[in-house]
């Protein structure tokens, strides 16, 4: 059968559902390749399609029903007006894909009982199951529909609506582990270096299926053609040059590592470790997966799941699992515009949850915008409106649509996925690996790993300096010391005055405050920056204080910490000194089984404060002054005697000085004087002893005193916790979602307690947020314009 050619002259594009000619507009342009698709790749007949479908009768309430192609399993279901068997709906090129922008098609596929769904842009095709067993039918994304072969084949269909992202998911995770076999098989290197391995590849992958915009995957043929190229017709050339020795292999990381340069993900002698043929074997296993294109939810899970997989042995303690990791950041509730910090990050699990859980409120919120705006351009009598009226506002629609995508778009300018991915999320780890597995974690999840650094977390670097975070989440190392003699050096200077420009232009004067830090402390110890440095060494209490410091009056965070900290006598004074500090505002005690999977052998809890603001630091210091006033008053007489007393002696020890020294001088006068010398140095020991025990009574009188100013600070703690009481929420979980061995438990208690927690929250107004709401305002009918409006305000 001869191939269905897509034709184009003078602004028209032909239309064979119509057998004629129409006007070449983006959107018909899409729908006509697609038709050429259908036909030629697929085998559909143009006699089992129809083109732009409506139902005019739709209710109100659910939008339009439209389809641009519809699609029958034979010419004669078609003519009987049986069921659809797919819908398409298509959008011009330029408009990213969101599955609500094409709800006209959804509805119709909905309405004629579809059992698939397809949107395109011919950019990027997404694939849906529409599942009738919900009212309104669920879409369920799946990786392709049936060819016109296959339309009748149940089994076959069955598979297709079974092959879910989620399944795909799983199938990339099982396929990461292959390639990591291969590797640990053909060149025998640690699951460390292993992993090193596959991520150098996954990034020459990126790079190219970037580079090809989701048109072409990075398969093993095509790299096997294009060594052979380069072997017969490049490397010759290159004889002479210090290029020549480079495999292709080698020469295409080469490129990647210019490629992710500023993203710091290898260093400059990084190579490629493993054979070629090794290589060859890993790009066949990846061929069925274009990563350009596959959801950040796909690869970003199964990469992490591999490395849980990976690390879980020499590094089980950078990786927090996944339902502590769920539950701490719902508790926190970071907000959009809040910048996040982890400054001991690990393989980034809490920035990368952080990141995704503010992009949902983005998405959603967005989501909601587009119904809005939609709901409002279409009014109730859209349909009865002349045609070029409907045309005129479904263009408005899909510019407004383009708009509010461009939002969820970490590439353009000011959009607010950039702000939150640019400029939101910070980390630091110590460990180089970790620091760049943190990076690549969070590229695979949908980017913001640009303020991920490789820096020790107590020290300031580039953006992550004091006062600058509305929420921390982080699980700090615990158990270790940080050693008195470890001093701050050279080393620890940033040094590059171009990137050091760049983030004095972004943070302002802060940001040269911020590195005074060390360039005023080299050569000091490092425990001298911290207050508690001299009570304790303990790194789970240095990384509090840090923590403390970074965030900002009013700031919240989350930590994972041991329940010595909280109940251990000899860090009583760590205790005290965080309650002048931060309020607690929860505190969750889960089981040792979650954490001895990492190898942790300690029993955490889940730590959550918040700083005090600046009233409430008035307010604390007014009541610790009130305390100490109260007590002050209630031993003033007992005090003032013993000030008396001491007042007294030290008048005695200067009188019996002088006695002493008259003696002596009596002494020297009367030396041929026998009788004379002997009444003296009688008077002279009678004077020493009275020293001695007068010395003795001030020494015994100013112990009291200490003591008794012992006592008083004591005293003074309960009332200042008597004036500035508050409820400290308690919880204990039995189950943390998460067995000794790691694998998923059952009876995860964790999200019922992030609901009754949140009804708390609110009810107790633990914390200040950002009620305004946001409208996005038709500036014309080509611009649209985000303003802020407080709750119950009239926006125009």
């Amino acid at each position: 059968m001869a191939k269905l050619k897509y034709q184009e002259k003078d602004g028209k594009v032909y239309c064979p559902l119509k057998d004629k000619w129409l006007i070449a507009t983006p959107e018909e342009k899409v729908r006509q390749r697609y038709v050429c698709t259908l036909v030629n790749d697929f085998g559909y007949q143009l006699e089992q399609m129809a083109q732009e479908l409506k139902v005019t009768n739709s209710k109100r309430g659910q939008g339009k029903a439209r389809a641009d192609i519809v699609i029958w399993k034979s010419t004669d279901e078609k003519d009987e007006s049986k069921s659809a068997f797919i819908v398409v709906e298509c959008k011009a090129e330029n408009v990213k894909i969101h599955v609500e922008d094409y709800y006209q098609g959804f509805n119709y596929a909905s309405w004629a009982h579809a059992q698939f769904f397809v949107t395109t842009n011919e950019k990027e095709t997404k694939y849906f199951n529409v599942d009738p067993t919900y009212l309104p039918q669920k879409l369920e994304e799946v990786v392709g529909i049936p060819t016109a072969k296959d339309v009748d084949n149940a089994k076959k269909i069955e598979q297709i609506k079974n092959r879910t992202k989620t399944f795909t998911r799983e199938e990339f995770t099982r396929t990461l582990q292959a390639c990591h076999n291969i590797i640990r098989n053909n060149d025998k290197l640690s699951p460390e270096a292993a992993f090193d391995e596959i991520s150098k590849l996954l990034f020459m992958k990126i790079r190219y299926e970037r580079q090809q915009r989701g048109t072409k995957v990075f398969t093993r043929k095509q790299y096997e053609a294009e060594e052979k190229n380069y072997e017969e017709n490049i490397r010759p050339g290159l004889k002479g040059t210090v290029l020549y020795s480079q495999s292709y292999m080698q020469r295409l990381f080469s490129t990647t590592k210019e490629e992710f340069k500023d993203d710091h993900l290898f260093e400059d002698s990084d190579e490629i470790k493993i054979r070629n043929n090794s290589f060859i074997q890993i790009l066949g296993k990846l061929e069925n997966f274009n990563l350009s294109d596959t959801q950040d939810d796909v690869k970003g899970i199964a990469f992490e799941q591999f490395l849980g997989t990976t690390f879980r042995g020499e590094l089980g303690q950078f990786f927090t699992p996944r339902t502590i990791v769920d539950f701490m950041t719902e508790i926190i509730d970071p907000q959009e515009g809040e910048i996040i910090c982890d400054p001991t990050c690990g393989s980034g699990g809490f920035l990368i949850k952080a990141f995704e859980y503010v992009r949902e409120k983005i998405e959603a919120d967005i989501r909601e915008q587009k119904e809005k705006l939609r709901s409002e351009f279409e009014s109730d009598d859209f349909e009865s409106k002349p045609e070029d009226e409907q045309i005129r506002v479904t263009v408005l629609i899909d510019k407004m649509q383009a708009v509010l995508n461009a939002e969820l778009d970490t590439s353009a300018t000011n959009s607010r996925m950039q702000q939150l991915s640019r400029n939101c999320i910070y980390g630091t780890d110590a460990n180089p690996r970790m620091a760049r597995t943190s990076k690549m974690n969070m590229i695979m999840h949908g980017d913001g790993h640009g303020g991920v650094h490789h820096h020790d977390g107590l020290l300031n670097v580039n953006g992550i300096f004091e006062e600058r975070f509305d929420v921390i989440l982080t699980n700090p190392p615990f158990g270790q010391n940080v050693d008195r003699s470890q001093t701050i050096t050279d080393a620890d200077r940033f040094t590059d005055e171009e990137m050091k420009k760049k983030y004095r232009n972004k943070y302002g004067e802060a940001y040269d405050e911020a590195l005074k830090q060390v360039d005023d402390h080299i050569g000091k110890p490092l425990l001298s920056l911290y207050d508690l440095g001299s009570t304790s060494t303990l790194t789970e209490v240095l990384f509090m204080e840090r923590c403390l410091r970074l965030l900002k009056k009013g700031g919240r965070m989350g930590m994972v910490l041991p329940e010595g900290v909280l109940n251990n006598k000899n860090l009583a004074a760590v205790r005290e000194y965080f309650e002048g500090k931060a309020k607690l505002i929860l505190i969750c005690s889960i089981p040792q089984d979650v954490f001895i999977a990492a190898g942790a052998t300690v029993k955490p809890s889940l730590v959550f404060m918040r700083k005090f603001t600046a009233e409430e630091e008035a307010k604390y210091a007014k009541c610790k002054q009130a305390a100490a006033d109260e007590v002050a008053a209630l031993h003033k007489d007992e005090v003032d005697e013993l000030e008396k007393a001491i007042a007294y002696c030290t008048a005695v020890t200067e009188t019996l000085k002088d006695d002493l020294k008259d003696a002596r001088s009596r002494l020297k006068q009367a030396k041929k004087d026998k009788a004379k010398t002997s009444s003296i140095n009688a008077e002279i020991n009678a004077i020493q002893q009275e020293q001695t025990d007068n010395k003795t009574k001030k020494k015994e009188v100013e112990k009291t005193l200490k003591d008794l100013q012992k006592r008083m600070i004591e005293e003074v703690k309960p009332l200042i916790k008597k004036n500035f009481d508050y409820d400290i929420p308690i919880a204990k979980i039995d189950d943390a979602g998460i067995t000794t061995t790691g694998a998923a438990s059952e009876g995860n208690q964790l999200p019922a307690l992030v609901e009754e927690y949140k009804a708390y929250r609110k009810e107790h107004a633990l914390w200040e947020t950002d009620n305004r709401a946001s409208r996005y305002i038709p500036i014309d009918e080509d611009s649209f314009q985000r303003v802020f409006f407080e709750e119950g305000e009239e926006v125009h």
